[in-house]
């Protein structure tokens, strides 16, 4: 019996021993190699480890120096200068699940196929580490980060896991090409939900806070988002800088305020912008409210040619549609001012009070092309109910045809301007006069236009204008068909004769001031010039009492023979010519 008790004491001995030499052995390189040699051999992954390090004063930690973790023919996972693993007396039972996971100084690359890993934590901690996840669709990419994920539970597909807490703060961080810098996240996860509580950030030389909450389909739900001082310029049009909200399967803002932010991209800027969003669901291009609101002003706007300064909206958001109750702008050194409404179901935008009010404006080169261009889906009609126009400047410089509209007053009722997605004057009462006016480089005072339209045609009751020694009138009618039918009658009283030769007409073989008769007819259409549709009669005599009449057919001009008083010789006859 001795025997056999010192036999076991021995034994014991020996078994202590040999722990003991393993406990200081694998703190040794050599250690450090085999522990990383028999990974590499026994798992789909790769370790390399330089150090281990235990203190008996920290009995339940274990450190490891200089790490190199990730799965076998794919980039590291893990690189850090230590990872401190915290073990408890569930080891006994769950050996690749520990209390506690320290990561210090180094890299963490996160994506779908470094999912699952073979260990757990109840609490994953993070300090001064970089943060890379490139192929969730998140593209993230962090820098100097610390923070906890309460517990750690890896699942394939999701290296966070399913359920979590999340509290994590970075130096710089870079979340699909949007930059940011002293990032605050808190937050959890809950099978696919995302709750983000507390959001922070300084981002574009402002500060970005707020909470929000992803949901399993892809949609966000932004409780409180607030922007300051954003400085943000970008490479990419007004319409693409706006395209992946268009993208989301939904998102839902509860409240999005904008404070003294100034964006820039190609051929757009918006200056000192100040908004306030409420209550709007945004999906996939369309949108969805019971009362949203939208109170947005800045300084200045500039989209293409458009340059508004001091621009201000406030509208009201329905299911039934948009209720705009203030629009203001500051446009071409005048005022533009209205309100209204825009309807979902028939697609219309109806402006109840349109003012115009000292407009300098030069017509776009190609303004004919845009008022013959399709309108957007989304907009199939256009109507005024009440206009006016007070000392507005408006000039087309088109060489081939200049104008001028100088001191432009004008009002109207129930004018449609656009209908089944075409701009035109498709109904409604407009009455227009200018102080003076210029059409081709002929100078006119006093010009006076007044029309009335239906769904058949644009009537022409009043066209007057005086001349520098008469007068011209004239009423017209334009057909709403296709073909664009026009219908012109025109006199004038004491004008010079050859006052129509800027327009088109060819010049008349008589001279000096007189009277016009002219009624003609033609065809206004697109894509087809006027002049070979023109088909009229010209009737003039002077104060000589020379008198011409000429006829016109398909813009050629025939005829037009002088006639003079009986006392005076008859001039000699003109040859037919051709309208310019």
């Amino acid at each position: 019996m001795k025997f056999i008790g010192k036999l076991l004491i021995f034994v014991i001995v020996v078994l202590l021993l040999a722990i003991v030499a393993c406990y200081f052995l694998l703190q040794t390189r050599w250690g450090a190699t085999q522990v990383s040699n028999w990974v590499n051999e026994k798992s789909q992954y790769h370790l390399a480890v330089d150090a281990i390090d235990h203190q008996l004063s920290s009995p339940s930690h274990v450190l490891l120096r200089n790490v190199n973790f990730g799965r076998k023919g794919q980039p590291a996972t893990l690189v850090a200068k230590a990872v401190d693993i915290g073990l408890s007396s569930r080891q006994f039972t769950d050996p690749l699940h520990t209390d506690t996971i320290l990561l210090q100084d180094g890299t963490l690359n996160l994506s779908p196929a470094t999912a699952p890993l073979p260990f757990q934590a109840d609490r994953l901690q993070l300090s001064n580490m970089a943060f890379n996840s490139p192929a969730t669709g998140w593209d993230l990419s962090a820098q100097r980060v610390t923070g906890a994920v309460i517990p750690w539970q890896p699942v394939e597909g999701n290296v966070l896991g399913t359920q979590a807490q999340i509290q994590m703060s970075a130096g710089s961080m870079t979340l699909n090409g949007v930059p940011a810098n002293n990032v605050l996240i808190q937050g959890s996860l809950d099978k696919g939900t995302v709750t983000l509580t507390t959001i922070g950030a300084d981002m574009a030389r402002g500060s970005l806070t707020g909470n929000a909450r992803r949901d399993a389909d892809g949609g966000w739900v932004v409780d409180n988002l607030r922007l300051t001082d954003i400085r943000l310029q970008s490479d990419k049009s007004l319409k693409d800088f706006f395209a992946p909200l268009t993208t989301l399967p939904s998102l839902q803002i509860g409240r999005l305020d904008v404070t003294d932010a100034r964006l820039q991209g190609p051929e757009w800027a918006i200056a000192d912008l100040d908004l306030t969003l409420r209550n709007l669901t945004l999906t996939k291009g369309d949108w969805h409210t019971d009362d949203g609101q939208l109170s947005m002003n800045a300084n200045e706007f500039i989209y293409g040619s458009l340059h508004f300064y001091d621009p201000i909206v406030n509208a009201e958001f329905t299911p039934a549609g948009i209720a705009m109750q203030q629009f203001t702008t500051r446009w071409e050194n005048g005022m533009v001012r209205t309100s209204g409404y825009w309807t979902r179901s028939g697609k219309a935008l109806v402006l109840n009070d349109a003012a115009i009010v000292g407009l300098e404006y030069t017509l776009p080169a190609n303004w004919k092309q845009l008022w013959m261009d399709t309108l957007p889906d989304w907009l199939n009609s256009v109507t005024l109910t009440k206009f006016s126009a007070s000392r507005n400047l408006v000039i087309d410089i088109d060489p081939a045809f200049p104008w001028q509209l100088t001191s432009l007053d004008g009002y109207g009722t129930n004018v449609q301007l656009a209908r089944d997605h075409k701009w035109g004057v498709w109904n409604g009462d407009v009455k227009l006069n200018a102080a003076a006016a210029t059409f081709n480089r002929v100078d006119v005072r006093r010009p006076s236009l007044g029309l009335s339209a239906n769904g058949s045609s644009v009537n022409i009751t009043e066209l007057s204008a005086f001349t520098e020694k008469g007068m011209l009138e004239a009423t017209a009618v334009v057909g709403q068909t296709p073909d664009r039918t026009v219908k012109v009658s025109l006199n004038g009283r004491g004008v010079p004769v050859n006052v129509l030769e800027q327009w088109g007409w060819p010049a008349l073989p008589i001279s000096g001031d007189g009277n016009l008769q002219l009624s003609a007819t033609g065809r206004i259409q697109a894509d087809a010039p006027l002049k070979p549709t023109v088909d009229g009669e010209l009737s003039a005599v002077n104060a000589q009492q020379q008198q011409v009449k000429q006829t016109m057919r398909n813009g050629v001009v025939s005829g037009g023979e002088a006639v003079a008083p009986a006392s005076a010789p008859v001039p000699t006859p003109t040859t037919t010519q051709p309208a310019p």
